[in-house]
């Protein structure tokens, strides 16, 4: 089914076997979706190839408080009378011809979730896409401390071996879905396979989180074979980590229960990554507890 919404900017001759998807709202907390696809588009030096047209997809006039209407309409910018910038919602593919790779900035559809879909698939279709990634967070009980947990969601179980390689775990969830379970659910019949990769970043830090970014950019480089220099990122990671340590000690009650946090994290991690040793060490009649 033929999406009018899609539009091609140029003419490209652009084929990639991967998409990585990024898109603001339901699950970029820490800005670990679009802050990562973003460092991603930067260090490839990617251009604009592809965008949805966003006018059937978004509500802009939400009936209610102003509070919570202007979080549904355009941004605007005036200065001295005159209106410099008028911004509708913006979903665009980037690429470039150095790599097989599309790198996709948008922001989850309000409504026509299906319509929106046929512009991602046939997008995809049109590049040679194989594999769709999307990367997003949720707050979880993670500490800054630690690194963020990821986990992942499939199209079909047939992945499952291969992520494993990278240290993530499986989803389990029931609740509220977004527009990528929505793909995720239907990919296989379209011929597409989706990994759904999602961080736990700590629910108590709020705004940019550069150490949750650099942990999914790293996994994501690895998973794609990118080539990407993180020095810098990890520099922002450390000194972000720092600089929040810092500000925990002075909230009171606050380092107790972080290291509460870091002792369930840590517990967890030996029972996960030190389960055939235990098992082994139990059958030998020696118990850890």
């Amino acid at each position: 089914m033929a999406c009018p919404q899609l539009r091609f900017l140029s003419r490209s001759d652009t084929q990639a076997t991967a998409m990585v998807l990024s898109l603001t709202g339901w699950m970029d907390g820490g800005e670990v979706s679009t802050g990562s696809v973003g460092f991603l588009i930067e260090q490839l030096h990617m251009r604009p190839l592809a965008e949805i047209d966003p006018e059937d997809f978004y509500i802009l006039n939400f009936p209610g408080p102003m509070d919570v209407s202007a979080l549904f309409r355009p941004d605007v910018k005036i200065e001295d009378g005159l209106i410099r910038r008028f911004a509708m919602p913006s979903n665009v593919f980037h690429g470039s011809p150095g790599h097989p790779l599309i790198l996709f900035q948008g922001r989850e559809p309000h409504i026509h979730w299906g319509g929106y879909l046929e512009c991602l698939l046939e997008a995809a279709s049109r590049f040679g896409v194989r594999r769709i990634y999307f990367v997003g967070s949720y707050s979880g009980l993670t500490p800054h401390t630690r690194e963020p947990r990821i986990y992942a969601s499939v199209s079909d179980a047939s992945l499952k071996p291969e992520l494993e390689q990278y240290g993530v775990r499986f989803s389990t969830y029931e609740g509220p879905g977004s527009l990528v379970t929505h793909l995720t659910s239907v990919a296989s019949a379209r011929g597409v396979e989706v990994v759904s990769l999602v961080a736990e970043i700590p629910a108590y830090v709020q705004g940019r989180n550069p150490k949750c970014i650099e942990a999914m950019v790293r996994r994501l480089a690895a998973m794609l074979d990118l080539r990407v220099d993180l020095d810098l990122m990890r520099r922002a990671s450390d000194l972000f980590e720092e600089r929040l340590t810092a500000a925990v000690q002075s909230r009171e009650g606050l380092p107790e229960q972080i290291r509460r946090l870091e002792a369930e994290y840590d517990q967890e991690l030996f029972n996960t990554e030190m389960g055939d040793l235990r098992q082994w060490l139990q059958d030998q009649g020696i118990r850890l507890d």
